[in-house]
Parts: structure tokens; sequence; C-alpha cells
């Protein structure tokens, strides 16, 4: 739209052409996204918010807070549903931290168990060589010749 254009429109139409933006989040002033609000119709009309007043634009002022309490009930049930949704996850979330933690207690429990067996097999390899020893004749006592090779 060129300034000449926006020079000629009436203040109620800037306004009304600014609330339509927002509403459509095609935001010329500012950033996208933007809530619809008095005060933000106002700035993106290029005026100070207290140029938007009910005494001077009675029925746009009306429409803007109709727009505004029709969508915020929109906008608090999906914020509802997003949070259900987040609740969810982190419900999961916490969920799956317990089963993981279930399952290291449960291979920590295996890992001792395995290293006190190791430690039994270890001792009792070590008793049987200990009576091995014990049992087999030396060579040098039979007189056998000692292989050096």
């Amino acid at each position: 739209m060129s300034l000449q254009n926006k020079l000629h429109k009436s203040a109620e139409e800037r306004f009304r052409d600014a609330f339509e933006r927002i509403k459509l989040g095609m935001t010329e002033v500012l950033p996208k996204g933007t809530k619809v609000s008095q005060n933000n119709v106002a700035k993106e009309a290029g005026c100070d918010p207290s140029a938007l007043r009910k005494s001077r634009f009675p029925l746009l002022i009306i429409e803007i807070q109709e727009w505004v309490h029709t969508h915020n009930d929109e906008s608090q049930n999906l914020n509802r549903t997003k949070l259900l949704k987040r609740k969810q996850k982190n419900r999961n979330a916490k969920e799956v931290i317990s089963d993981l933690r279930k399952q290291r207690d449960i291979a920590v429990g295996r890992m001792g168990d395995a290293n006190l067996r190791i430690l039994e097999l270890s001792e009792m390899i070590d008793d049987l060589r200990a009576r091995l020893d014990a049992l087999q004749p030396k060579a040098k006592i039979l007189n056998y010749p000692v292989n050096k090779s």
C-alpha cells in the first residue's frame, strides 16, 4: 500500500486494516504472530495505543473485544491440550526413567552375583591346583631327568 493511500484512509479504516492483518498473522509493523489486542491494533496501524479509544471507535472496540474473547477461549483450549500432552510426555518420560532404573538395578545385582561367583571359582581353582601339586610326584623325587629345552 502506498503512502498516499495510507494518508487518504480514515483512522478507523487504518485500525480496521491493522486488526485484519493481526488476525491473519500478516502484520507489517509488529512481529508475525502478535496477539490481537486493542493496543496491538493501534500499534499495527502506526498510532499510539491511546488513539484507539472506545469513545471514538465504539463498534471497532467491541469487535476487537469480541474477537479476543472468542479466540482466547479457543487458545485456552489449545493451551490446555498442549499442557495435557506435555504432562503425558513427562509422565511417559518418568515411567521410562523408572523402568531404566529398575533395569540398571537388576544388572548391577547380576554383576555382583557374577563377581562373587568368579571369586569362588578362582579360589576353587587355587585349591585344586594346590591339591594336584600335593598329589603329583615331583620330577626330582623320581630321579627323572628334567628336560631343559
